[in-house]
């Protein structure tokens, strides 16, 4: 079992940075793959970024990539995502998931492929 705890959501400017970070509890947190999914109001559920369980590897939507950067740091069982240059469509309730299933590009975007969640951290951009 793995809980996991979103924060640093909030309210930001365009052009502006925030960065989230999801706490993990479990002695296991480093053999989990890791991703962000963010829902906006009235919009289905979407990937975001992925990371492996060491890190090596990291995955992004086409709409972050250049943006967003995702982290890892399994001795703290926590990671993160450095959001920068925030537009007014990254609104959104940030989640982060946590899969132990061995996946490849197009599973690790899949929600469903994710078996455990936060419960989320609103990140809004105004414009």
């Amino acid at each position: 079992q793995v809980q996991l705890v979103e924060s640093g959501g909030g309210l930001v400017q365009a052009g502006g940075s925030l960065r989230l970070s999801c706490a993990a509890s479990g002695r296991t947190f480093s053999s989990y793959k890791m991703g962000w999914f963010r829902q906006a109001p009235g919009k289905e559920r979407e990937f975001v970024s992925a990371i492996s369980w060491s890190g090596g590897v990291t995955y992004y939507a086409d709409s972050v990539k250049g943006r967003f950067t995702i982290s890892r740091d399994n001795a703290k069982n926590t990671v993160y995502l450095q959001m920068n240059s925030l537009k007014p469509e990254d609104t959104a309730v940030y989640y982060c998931a946590a899969t132990p299933r061995v996946l490849g590009r197009d599973g690790t975007s899949r929600g469903g492929e994710y078996d455990y969640w936060g419960q989320g951290t609103q990140v809004t951009v105004s414009s």
